[in-house]
Parts: structure tokens; sequence; C-alpha cells
């Protein structure tokens, strides 16, 4: 489906119903566009979300008005919260081990949450956040729990990639919360209705879209609030509202390449540019030849960093594999040569990551498991290196040990740890 085509005329009517009923997701409706489906779609389902277009099936003119209606706010806020973006940046951050579908119930069952808690009707069974909560990760549910979840921090727990979450595969605790998940939507009726967006090679982090949509959920909610009715009467308790903020990679691209930016050393090998110029003048004009001056080199050729991955105890088995999806990504991203090094309570093994086979390189290597935590051991193996940079995949739970001279040193940390001793901490949750 390439052609927009005229407004829908299938939903129409609940548009319309919205307006009256939901000041807030009536403004909201405007910014976005409603089309007929065909017949031919290729998709269940009343209606489907692709960007900030929303399709309407034939099978929505056969629902009840008020389920009509739930509907149409369902997937009009699947589009204010950016859903079909943030999954494309999920996918790309985590590679092979991003599971769409998940990441669709996670999105639908907060948006069911905040609708139902707002007044609204939808289709019975609906996929709900206490739904999953309760029953796939065991945590409170209730109203409350918008407050406390937005769709990334929700996917990463339901795969067990969450600080926290997880567990080791051969006891089958990692995959629980994603079976359960996948049972309770199952029970629901849940069908996949978000396509994933590709990122836009202009805004590749979407900050301009994510602040472009604040503004309207900002401007559209405080209309709802003062209405007194709909979606506005809640919006202050939904964490989901899409920040306008840089995702962790792209500040660590930023810093990474001024560490990496190449030094300046004095060389015997050639002479000064300016000294070359005096030297010639002086000859011409039988003038007495300057002392020689040595010229420069960029004192690195080829620039090393250190990816340094937390094997210990403390890093369950699915948060292991979330972080051998970021170490891809930052191969892929950053210009120079990489070594790869895990380590618990002291560095297990190094290796040189090959730039043509580093993905399958990657998930054939032997990963340690068990022992305890040491950074100063792979803060060593990376000054004995001489490397560039340092950046370390860790829950930040362990010894930190004396912090190294003129080595710049990354934290790509989960859970809360907002300091470290030294170096710089970024959050893998953002």
């Amino acid at each position: 489906m390439t052609a927009l085509g005229v407004h829908s005329d299938r939903a129409r009517p609940a548009l319309v119903r919205l307006a009256t009923e939901d000041p807030a997701l009536g403004a909201l409706a405007l910014w976005c566009a409603h089309r007929d489906a065909p017949l031919d779609a290729g998709w269940t389902g009343p209606a489907r979300t692709e960007g900030r277009v929303i399709w309407y099936a034939p099978g929505f003119a056969q629902l009840a008005p008020h389920e009509q209606t739930g509907v149409a706010a369902h997937h009009i806020l699947h589009v204010a919260l950016r859903h079909g973006a943030r999954m494309g940046d999920m996918a790309a951050r985590l590679g092979d081990g991003f599971d769409e579908t998940l990441y669709g119930i996670a999105a639908d069952a907060l948006v069911n949450e905040a609708l139902l808690a707002a007044g609204h009707a939808l289709p019975r069974p609906a996929l709900t956040l206490t739904d999953l909560l309760t029953r796939a990760l065991g945590r409170a549910g209730g109203p409350g729990a918008l407050a406390d979840w937005d769709v990334d921090r929700l996917y990463l727990q339901l795969t067990g990639q969450g600080s926290g979450s997880g567990g080791d595969p051969a006891s089958g605790k990692t995959a629980r919360p994603a079976q359960q998940a996948r049972a309770v939507a199952a029970a629901a009726g849940f069908a996949p209705d978000v396509r994933r967006d590709l990122p836009d090679r202009e805004n590749p982090d979407g900050a301009d879209q994510a602040a472009l949509w604040r503004q309207h959920l900002a401007r559209a909610l405080e209309t709802g609030r003062l209405a007194g009715r709909g979606i506005g009467t809640i919006g202050h308790h939904i964490a989901d509202i899409p920040e306008p903020r840089t995702p962790w990679e792209h500040h660590l691209r930023r810093l990474l390449s001024r560490a990496l930016l190449p030094g300046l050393t004095q060389t015997h090998r050639r002479p000064a540019r300016d000294w070359i110029a005096a030297e010639s003048l002086a000859r011409s004009t039988g003038s007495p030849i300057p002392a020689f001056r040595p010229g420069q080199r960029r004192s690195r050729d080829v620039p090393q960093i250190v990816l340094a991955v937390d094997a210990s105890g403390s890093v369950e088995a699915a948060l292991l594999q979330r972080f051998l999806s970021e170490v891809s990504g930052i191969a892929r991203r950053v210009a120079a040569e990489i070594t790869l090094l895990a380590f618990d309570d002291g560095v297990r093994w190094q290796v040189r990551l090959d730039p043509v086979r580093r993905a399958t390189q990657v998930t054939t290597l032997d990963w340690p498991r068990g022992g305890g935590t040491d950074f100063a051991p792979p803060v060593a193996a990376a000054v004995a290196a001489r490397a560039a940079a340092l950046v370390v995949l860790t829950d930040m739970e362990g010894r930190f040990g004396a912090a190294p001279r003129g080595l710049p040193v990354f934290w790509a940390a989960v859970g809360r740890a907002t300091s470290a001793p030294f170096g710089q901490v970024l959050s893998l949750d953002r």
C-alpha cells in the first residue's frame, strides 16, 4: 500500500465521535492520515498503523460504533507515541536479536491500558499492561503502572534483556517472560498492527519527529485536561510519551570520534613545512640557513578501541546477548580497529575483530559465565594495547580500581547507574 488515496470513509463516523468524546485524541487525529485499506490488504485486524498513516480494513465497519471509536483511538496513539519509529530504532540497535512481534505486544498493551483508563471501549478481549505485568513478569499492574513503563523498557524486560530480568536459557528462565507474554497476547486475540519504520537518513535518531510529536501531545493533552474528559485527564501518568533525546549510541559515536582523533608528534624523517620555505629563501638570498626543525606526523595511523564485555555471574544470559548485539552495532558505526575482550574478575580472552566476518565472529566465541567482576584487568589490557578508547558493556556491579592515565573510558551500562569513579557513563536504556 503506497498510494495514500482519499480520506477514509470507514473511519469518518468514528473520528467525528472521537472528537466529541475525547478532545485530546480528536486533536491528535488531525495529525494522522486516515485511509481505507483494500480488500486484499494482506493483514488481519480492523486497522493497521504505518508511519503516520492509519489504514482501516473492511472489518472495521463491522464493529460496534463504540468499538470503532476505541480502535481509531488505539491507532492514533500508536502514531502519536511513534511506536513504528521506535520499533525501527530498537531493531537497528539489537540486529538479529530483535523480536518485532514482542515489541508490538508491548506497544499494544501500553496503548490499551491508557485507553481503558481514559474510559474508552475496545473490542474484547483486549491486551493490557496489567495483564503483561502480572502474568508474564510477576509484577504489580493497575493504572499506576502507566507512569512506570515505556515501550522500550517493557520490551527489554519481556525479552530478559533489561537489568534484573533475564535468566539461564538452559533452565528456561530467560524465555519464560517472552513465552508468557505471547500466551497472554494470543488469549487476547493480538495481531500485529504496527509496521516497523526505517530510520530517516537525514534524521537517523528521529529527534526532530520526537520533538514535534511531543509538542502535539502536550497541546492535545492540555486541551483534554481542560475539557475534563478523555485521555487528557490521565496524560500526565503516561511514561511512554516520546522524549526528544539522543540515543546512547549517538553520544558514544560522538565521544569516540573525539577520542580517536589522531594526535601529532615530531618526526625527524622530514622537515617542517615552514622550515622548507625559510631554508629556500635563505639559499636564494645568501642568508644563513635556519636551524633544522622536525616535521609532524600523526601519532596514530589506525586508531584502536577496546570493547570489554562483562560476562560475570551478575550478567544474565539474555543481557549478555544484548551486549553482543550492541557490540555489533558499535563495530558497524565506528571506523577503527576493534579489539574485543571478555572479562569477569579477570580478562578471559581478547581477539581482534575482522571487519569482514565480525558478525559471525562474535556469535561463535566461547563466552565465560559466572565469577565476580573486576574492572581493573580490562582497563590494564586496554592500556597495554595503547588503545585510543575503552568501552565497557556492563551492569556496573564490580570493583573499579584506579583510574587510567590518558585513556578515555566509556561505561555502556544497564540499570540505574549514572556515575562511576572515572570515565563517562552512557545508559543503554536510552
